[in-house]
C-alpha cells in the first residue's frame, strides 16, 4: 500500500471503493458554473473528481483547479486532473489521469512519487495489461455503451471485453461510456469496481440526486454480487 499524504482519508486512496468517478465537461453543465455541479455532485455523494477541460490554458485551468480543491477536499474526497502533471506538482492535487498519448505512467510516477493516484484510460485488454504492469492504480475501460463524449474512440468495446480483462487484471477497474444507473448492475456484473461518468451527471437538472442514484445502483450490485458469491460456496 502506498503512503497517504497528511490531510488525505485513506478511502480517497483506493479507487475500487469509490463507486463512481465524477469526469467534469463545462460545456455540458447547461450554463450552470463548473463549481456548482461539482459542489452538487460531492454533496451527492462522490469521493473522486476528474477535472477534464482540455481547452483551458494552463492559467485558466490553474485557476479552476484551485476553486476547486477547497471543495473537494471540504467532502473528503479526491481531485485529480486529466494528463497535467505540471499542474499535479503545482498543486495539492491528488493525482493525475493518463491517457495513451499522455507522459508515461513510469515517468509519471517519478515526478509524482509513490503518494499521488494515477490512473490510465484504457480501451483494450492489451492496454489495461499494459497499464498494470507500468505501475497505474486504477484504469478506466471503455466505452462500454455508445455515447457521444467517447465517440472519437471508435465503437464500444463492450462489456465482453470488461468480462476478459477483469480476471486478468489485478487493479480497480472503473467502466466508462453511457453508463446509467439503469446499466450499472450489468457494469459491476462484468467485473468493473465501479464507473467513470460524464453526462450522467454534467447534464443532470440535480447531479446530487444523479450520483446519488449511480451510487444506490452500485451499491446494490455489490450486494447482489455478495449475495451471489455466497449462495454458491454454500451450494458447493
Amino acid at each position: 500500500m502506498r503512503p497517504v499524504e497528511p490531510g488525505t482519508s485513506l478511502s480517497t486512496q483506493h479507487p475500487s471503493s469509490w463507486g463512481l468517478y465524477v469526469v467534469t465537461d463545462r460545456s455540458l453543465t447547461k450554463g450552470r458554473p463548473l463549481e456548482a455541479v461539482v459542489d452538487a455532485a460531492l454533496a451527492g455523494g462522490a469521493k473522486a473528481i476528474q477535472l477534464r477541460e482540455k481547452d483551458l490554458s494552463t492559467r485558466d485551468l490553474y485557476a479552476l483547479a484551485e476553486r476547486l480543491l477547497p471543495l473537494v477536499h471540504g467532502r473528503g474526497a479526491c481531485l485529480l486532473i486529466n494528463d497535467r502533471v505540471d499542474l499535479t506538482l503545482a498543486l495539492p492535487i491528488d493525482g493525475v489521469h493518463l491517457s495513451r498519448t499522455s507522459l508515461p505512467p513510469a515517468e509519471t510516477r517519478a515526478l509524482l512519487g509513490p503518494a499521488r493516484l494515477i490512473g490510465v484510460s484504457c480501451h483494450s485488454l492489451e492496454e489495461a495489461i499494459e497499464a498494470e504492469r507500468e505501475g497505474v492504480d486504477f484504469i478506466v475501460f471503455g466505452p462500454l455503451f455508445p455515447t457521444p463524449s467517447k465517440a472519437a474512440y471508435g465503437p464500444p468495446v463492450g462489456l465482453a471485453q470488461l468480462r476478459k480483462a477483469r480476471p486478468q487484471v489485478r487493479l480497480p477497474i472503473l467502466g466508462i461510456g453511457g453508463i446509467t444507473a439503469s446499466n450499472m448492475a450489468s457494469v459491476m456484473a462484468a467485473g468493473a469496481d465501479g464507473a467513470a461518468v460524464i453526462s450522467a451527471v454534467m447534464t443532470a437538472d440535480d447531479p446530487a440526486d444523479a450520483v446519488s442514484a449511480l451510487l444506490h445502483a452500485n451499491r446494490s450490485a455489490r450486494r447482489q454480487e455478495k449475495f451471489d458469491s455466497n449462495v454458491q460456496i454454500s451450494g458447493e
